[in-house]
């Protein structure tokens, strides 16, 4: 029997970590729980260079790599691929995490004729809908597609823990909701790479990459900061059991960074 210290099920000392959208809100959680736990390489990746370099000073030892690279463009990803490969020759975990919020449809259904929000809903514009789907849904594909010889050249070259080159894709609990307080491209994005996840699961099991998805709920971050907004002041520390109503999250709190590292 392995054993089952959790200096040993969490292991992740000597691996090399890709992180997209590791600069800030829940992929910034990602890298401190990789580079304080004795991971060897961190490649950061996102499209604003201050904010990577700003969170590679998280690191007292220097292992966090700043990438600038854009999960949209497929040449990006390439040349972010072929800079991983230079500088440590393989990857043992990505993080599929960057994405994008949309505008939601400014009206609510139950409130207003099919007219209201017929016109609300057109709006819009489809490049509201077709943005998000490319972030969080092709983006991540495109990612995985990239990275998946160095993932397979990950499993030659193991970290101490001994586990298989694993991708890791940030979906969102918003994926299984609906009503009016959904954001409907952005949910229908999450469901789509929830299903993205299972596929990619299947095609890339002949190489032993393993491919799993998160769906958190609402984390503090650049992002979700109208969502969080809609629950009102919060009570104190908006991490800390109390800050909010259960009708808005029933934890009564938002998440924070022990949630996500201990889950990644």
């Amino acid at each position: 029997m392995g054993s089952l210290t959790t200096a040993q099920l969490f292991n992740v000392r000597g691996l090399v970590v890709v992180i997209t959208g590791g600069g800030t809100g829940i992929g910034l959680m990602m890298t401190k729980a990789f580079v304080l736990n004795g991971a060897s390489k961190v490649f950061i990746v996102g499209r604003r260079k201050e904010r990577l370099e700003e969170a590679a000073k998280v690191s007292p030892h220097g292992n966090i790599i700043p990438i600038v690279g854009d999960v949209t463009s497929k040449d990006s990803l390439i040349q972010v691929a072929d800079q991983v490969k230079k500088e440590a020759g393989y990857v043992n975990f990505l993080c599929c995490n960057s994405g994008s919020l949309p505008e939601t449809i400014p009206k609510d259904s139950a409130q207003v004729s099919a007219a209201e929000f017929a016109k609300a809903a057109l709006d819009q514009g489809m490049a509201n809908w077709n943005d998000a789907y490319a972030a969080n849904v092709t983006g991540v594909a495109f990612t995985a597609f990239a990275f998946l010889e160095l993932l397979e050249a990950g499993n030659r070259n193991r970290g101490p823990g001994g586990s298989q080159s694993s991708i890791l894709v940030t979906s969102s609990v918003a994926g299984f909701l609906r009503g009016a307080r959904a954001n409907t491209p952005y949910t229908c994005s999450k469901n789509a790479v929830t299903m993205l996840v299972k596929h990619l699961a299947d095609k890339f099991g002949p190489y032993d990459v393993r491919v799993n998805a998160i769906a958190p709920g609402l984390f503090p971050s650049d992002m979700s900061t109208g969502l969080v907004a809609a629950g009102g002041e919060p009570k104190g520390d908006s991490t800390e059991e109390g800050a909010y109503p259960r009708s808005f999250i029933p934890a009564q709190r938002l998440g924070k960074t022990e949630d996500i590292a201990g889950t990644v």
